[in-house]
């Protein structure tokens, strides 16, 4: 009967264990479509125009030569799902559990380097990806000024 325990106890860890999503992915998943959109498209949109479409900044740091950085902070608290595993313990065999959060929260830092008064350079910072997508949480940050450039592309193509 123990060795029917031992068996079911390391095979059960085994396969929770592989279930186990790890904190950085950014080696194995793909940039979100649109935050990588973001930094080809928004590349010359006035300041006027990311204020339209983004809001006005979170925070704004001089950069000398290179122009200005604006930053975009965003904090996603979103409901965890805290699956918990219960400590077991079968004789000589230590202790085997734990706990694996579903969902959790993150934050990014979207930031934006203006130079002469246009965008130059979009990059984004902070804990930002999620299981399938790497700065997946930036996207709400510039979706809308992704669609912007995309309009005002369209427009001056209509003009030409």
């Amino acid at each position: 009967m123990r060795k029917l325990a031992l068996i079911f106890l390391l095979a059960s860890t085994s396969v929770l264990s592989s279930c186990v999503i790890p904190d950085d992915t950014s080696s194995v998943a793909k940039e979100d479509a649109t935050a990588a959109a973001a930094r080809k498209e928004m590349i010359g949109l006035s300041e006027a125009d990311v204020r339209m479409c983004a809001g006005f900044p979170t925070a704004t740091a001089d950069a000398n030569k290179s122009g200005q950085i604006w930053t975009y902070q965003r904090v996603v608290q979103r409901g965890n799902l805290n699956i918990v595993v219960p400590t077991l313990a079968v004789g000589a065999i230590p202790a085997v559990g734990g706990s694996l959060n579903v969902a959790p929260g993150g934050y990014c830092n979207t930031q934006i380097r203006m130079v002469d008064g246009h965008v130059a350079e979009v990059a984004y910072a902070g804990d930002n990806n999620l299981p399938n997508d790497r700065n997946a949480l930036c996207v709400s940050t510039v979706d809308a000024c992704v669609a912007y450039a995309r309009q005002r592309g369209q427009k001056a193509a209509r003009f030409r």
